[in-house]
């Protein structure tokens, strides 16, 4: 074969190549167009809550305080979503919002129904007069209920509510076994305890020993008991005594 020939076949080969090559590019092109423009026409599905509207919404868990309205309000803009495009992370912080919510769970069920799981707040104390605090010792704000009515009273410096939390449990115990019930403890911002009593008496603690001298407390009260006049106030912030406040049912009579 001559070198004219030689070069002929190279070029008809070369233009092959080039052709199926460039085939193949279009081929591509067309499958990664394919591909874009299916994705694009589900994202739009998925997004459209017209065609895959939230169907419904299954509420479980124990309710006392959280109403349905309150969670229809809560959720109701969420629900405008499709069933794919609403995110669990916004319903459940929107749920979480609610004053009597402690904790929600939320999953997606097929084909368009959302389960939710509600843990309510367990208030156990009113806390500085305008909030409340749960079994964790946490701080939240809601509307009382005539069940709370009862609740202690708990006071104290920010940051301090699990302290005094656990030192109104440690107190109450130890006074609910001697026939005492503790209404109201408070930690003043000098870090001294100030108690009272369901039968009126006020109890001055100190900033230390407060168990000590709450028992210092149990074992005299049965001789202050003893006296005419009703006990009103027990200032035990001493190393070795303790000072009583009376109550006068007459003097008290004549202010009114």
């Amino acid at each position: 074969m001559s070198w004219s020939d030689k070069g002929r076949q190279l070029k008809h080969n070369l233009a092959r190549v080039n052709w199926y090559f460039c085939t193949g590019v279009l081929f591509l092109l067309s499958v990664l167009g394919t591909i874009a423009w299916g994705g694009f026409q589900l994202h739009n599905l998925l997004n459209d809550a017209d065609a895959l509207p939230i169907e419904a919404v299954a509420l479980k868990g124990e309710r006392i305080y959280t109403t349905d309205d309150e969670i229809k309000n809560a959720l109701q803009s969420l629900m405008q979503n499709s069933f794919f495009n609403a995110d669990v992370v916004d319903i459940q912080k929107a749920l979480e919002a609610l004053p009597w919510v402690y904790h929600a769970s939320v999953r997606r069920e097929w084909p368009a129904k959302f389960k939710v799981t509600l843990q309510e707040q367990q208030a156990v104390a009113h806390w500085n007069n305008t909030a409340w605090l749960n079994v964790n010792g946490e701080v939240f704000e809601a509307l009382a209920h005539a069940q709370h009515a009862t609740l202690p009273m708990l006071s104290g410096p920010e940051g301090t509510e699990q302290e005094v939390l656990t030192s109104f449990q440690q107190l109450n115990d130890l006074l609910t076994i001697n026939g005492f019930t503790l209404v109201n403890l408070r930690l003043s911002p000098r870090h001294a305890w100030h108690a009272v009593l369901a039968n009126g008496i006020e109890i001055e603690l100190g900033r230390e020993d407060k168990m000590s001298r709450i028992q210092r407390f149990i074992n005299v009260y049965p001789t202050l008991k003893q006296s005419n006049k009703p006990v009103a106030t027990v200032d035990l912030r001493y190393d070795t005594g303790f000072a009583v406040g009376w109550d006068d049912p007459k003097q008290r009579a004549d202010n009114k």
